[in-house]
């Protein structure tokens, strides 16, 4: 299936309309609409793809059929009846652009609820790929007074340590360049307090870093209860066919009581709450607007590090020489 990378919709004449294009993350391939570099916008009307009509109750959707990775030629017709063909690459797969988008429209919410105070970081998965998630956005999400941590749909792997010891990082100092505003010691440790999410699809790693962040008492748990799949797997032993077989290998236990409890069952967080289809469907996530709520009061009992003042920095001037004999 090829994929336009934008949200359409149909007018009460059969139009089929770009009602907005999804948020690009520049930096991640694949997560940017192929509409965007060909200067469509939203409010265009889609009126044929390939020369080929677009139907007015099915839509442009299957003249897209096989077309991912390739190029076609889309008829468009402005708001201002100004009508157009642009040549555009399919997606053959939109999930990185509307992760990203669903990621960028989570930060704008909570930007906007706490009044750009708090900062948001989504780990979709404990392997590169989350990793490098978690960097691209760290250092200016921890530079704000407390951060959500959003490992909601984790798929796991092995980098949890590494996450928490990210996340553990407490400031005991600050650098003061000159010329420049003053950084955190170690660089890029939360300033204030931290609330995480999980829910029934974060599993494996992502179980372990959701009991790790409570093991840690890095903050509360809001969402539902994770996975519950800790024991990791080994593909050592391929068969004549060519398939694989994985065997139960490396079984985990938690310290300070869980024991062995979280296979099987998973981390039960803090503050339970569900997304109900109602919410789905009026695109709410009361999860996350829950954990908003806990970020800000909890800002009012520890309110964030700051740098220190400038102003009573001591003098190291090197005193003046003596006059010459």
């Amino acid at each position: 299936m090829g994929h336009l990378g934008a949200d359409l919709r149909r007018d009460e004449d059969g139009a089929w309309r770009i009602a907005a294009l999804p948020a690009t993350e520049p930096s991640v391939p694949g997560s940017r609409s192929p509409l965007e570099p060909a200067g469509v916008h939203a409010g265009d009307i889609i009126e044929s793809i390939d020369g080929r009509p677009v139907d007015p109750v099915t839509g442009p959707g299957p003249l897209l059929v096989g077309g991912g990775g390739r190029v076609v030629e889309i008829g468009l017709r402005t708001e201002a009846g100004e009508r157009r063909a642009e040549a555009v690459v399919l997606l053959a797969d939109e999930r990185p652009l509307r992760y990203h988008a669903w990621v960028a429209a989570n930060r704008a919410a909570v930007r906007a609820r706490t009044g750009g105070r708090v900062g948001y970081l989504h780990v979709p998965d404990m392997m590169s790929p989350g990793w490098a998630e978690l960097h691209r956005d760290l250092r200016i999400e921890t530079g704000l007074d407390a951060v959500v941590c959003d490992f909601r749909g984790n798929r796991g792997g092995h980098t949890s340590e590494l996450v928490l010891e990210r996340l553990s990082q407490v400031v005991t100092a600050w650098d003061n360049p000159r010329g420049f505003e003053a950084a955190t010691y170690p660089v890029d440790a939360p300033r204030g307090p931290l609330v995480a999410l999980c829910d029934q699809y974060a599993g494996s790693d992502g179980d372990i870093v959701s009991m790790g962040f409570r093991q840690r008492k890095l903050g509360p748990l809001v969402g539902l209860r994770t996975w519950g799949g800790v024991i990791g797997i080994d593909m050592r032993y391929r068969l004549v066919d060519g398939t694989t077989v994985t065997q139960p290998r490396y079984a985990f236990w938690f310290e300070d009581g869980p024991g062995w409890t979280v296979e099987n069952h998973g981390v039960d967080p803090d503050v339970e709450i569900a997304i109900a289809p109602h919410d789905w469907g009026a695109g709410r996530d009361p999860q996350l607007e829950k954990a908003i709520e806990l970020v800000l009061a909890a800002l009012q009992e520890q309110p964030p590090k700051r740098a220190p003042s400038r102003d009573d920095r001591p003098d190291k001037s090197p005193p003046e020489l003596p006059a010459r004999p």
